[in-house]
């Protein structure tokens, strides 16, 4: 490509660079015959085409040394080692994420590369055979102390998603801390659960920093896209919602948790994405040892059908809050419990809570409270469970 580039202005000097050579020529036996007959001429146009040829010559010189490079592949070297030196630097960060997972957090990464890590991570967990796969994060903030990451994971579903992770300050200060994990649900298609309750990191990290809560990492995945309410997909599919095996196993060896289970994992849903947080607790208590559902509206009669058809195991723990002005969250929240009481087999054993003291000056300050409740309970009673 780079020769045949070069061709067409070397041609165009060499053509220049000879009619000029032989408008000088020309020129010159003009005035040597002027000489002759003692005649005047003048010698301008001769030494300007002169200079001119003398130009074309230098250019063609110039063209002809570059067009030889580039076919012997000297031009163009370039391109090839800069894409040889990403490779090796993918490479490198592959094997950097093989041996050592939180490194490869740290690490900045295109979306494409995200995507691709996030495949082979689904793979690993549908795999039993399969060892976990670390997923490169993209530091995206720092809100309430702490640091936000994001990266690309495989749904239930088989589509890449963002996934969000908080990590609290006390992540970076004790590295050889394990830390809980609560996955927080959206309920906005395509959205994580901290954009729309941005607030949420507040009120987790004044909840650690004035000893109420212990820390713990927040895992925020983005909600499907399908439906406007995808919550509303408890009553049909509580599984898909429960048991995300590609998520827990991509943080698992991504970042310094506790061993996925009923003793170190939770769950949070905030207002629309409360259903989503009970639903995963009833319909796995295998899996996640306690819930908290915070102003939530509620399926009553699929949710007991979850809980009385959960495993076998430990009894599901569930907190449901809403503030004191709520009448309608606190109504959904009692009749949630009533309902599970009066069921059948895990549901009926459900350890269900109520919360409805909050009471603040706004709705902002309420949900605040709220969630700086819900991360309390959780990480009470996920101490009491390990």
């Amino acid at each position: 490509m780079v020769r045949s580039l070069l061709v067409v202005p070397l041609l165009a000097a060499a053509g220049g660079g000879v009619w000029l050579a032989r408008g000088a020529l020309l020129r010159w036996r003009d005035l040597r015959a002027a000489e002759t007959y003692e005649l005047t001429g003048d010698q301008r146009p001769m030494l300007l085409r002169a200079a001119g040829a003398m130009v074309c010559g230098v250019c063609v010189t110039a063209l002809t040394l570059l067009t030889a490079l580039g076919t012997f592949g000297v031009l163009g070297s370039s391109a090839p080692r800069s894409g040889s030196a990403e490779f090796g630097a993918d490479s490198d960060a592959a094997a950097a994420d093989g041996t050592d997972g939180e490194a490869a957090a740290r690490q900045a990464a295109p979306p494409v590369a995200e995507a691709e890590a996030a495949s082979a991570t689904a793979v690993s967990a549908t795999t039993p055979a399969a060892a976990p796969v670390a997923s490169r994060f993209d530091s995206v903030g720092h809100p309430a102390g702490g640091e936000l990451l994001q990266s690309a994971v495989l749904g239930p579903d088989g589509h890449p998603r963002n996934v969000r992770v908080w990590l609290p300050a006390q992540y970076a200060k004790d590295p050889n801390a394990r830390f809980p994990v609560v996955v927080m649900h959206a309920a906005t298609p395509r959205k994580t659960a901290d954009a729309e309750v941005p607030d949420v990191f507040e009120g987790l990290g004044s909840a650690v920093q004035t000893g109420k809560a212990r820390p713990f990492i927040l895992v925020a995945p983005e909600a499907p896209n399908g439906t406007a309410h995808p919550c509303e997909l408890v009553a049909a599919a509580p599984q898909a919602i429960a048991d995300d095996a590609a998520l827990r196993t991509t943080i698992a060896a991504t970042f310094r948790t506790l061993p996925p289970g009923p003793a170190s994992w939770g769950t949070l849903g905030v207002e629309g994405g409360a259903p989503c947080a009970a639903a995963a607790a009833l319909a796995r208590p295998d899996l996640y040892g306690a819930a908290a559902a915070v102003s939530g509206r509620y399926d009553t009669a699929a949710l007991a059908l979850t809980g009385a058809e959960a495993p076998v195991g430990a009894a599901p723990k569930l907190l449901l809050a809403a503030a004191k002005a709520d009448a309608a969250g606190l109504d959904a929240a009692r009749k949630l419990q009533a309902a599970l009481r009066a069921g059948t087999g895990a549901a009926a054993r459900a350890d269900v809570r109520i919360s409805e003291n909050v009471q603040d000056y706004t709705a902002d300050r309420e949900r605040l409270r709220l969630v700086r409740q819900a991360a309390q309970y959780l990480a009470e009673t996920l101490a009491k469970v390990s």
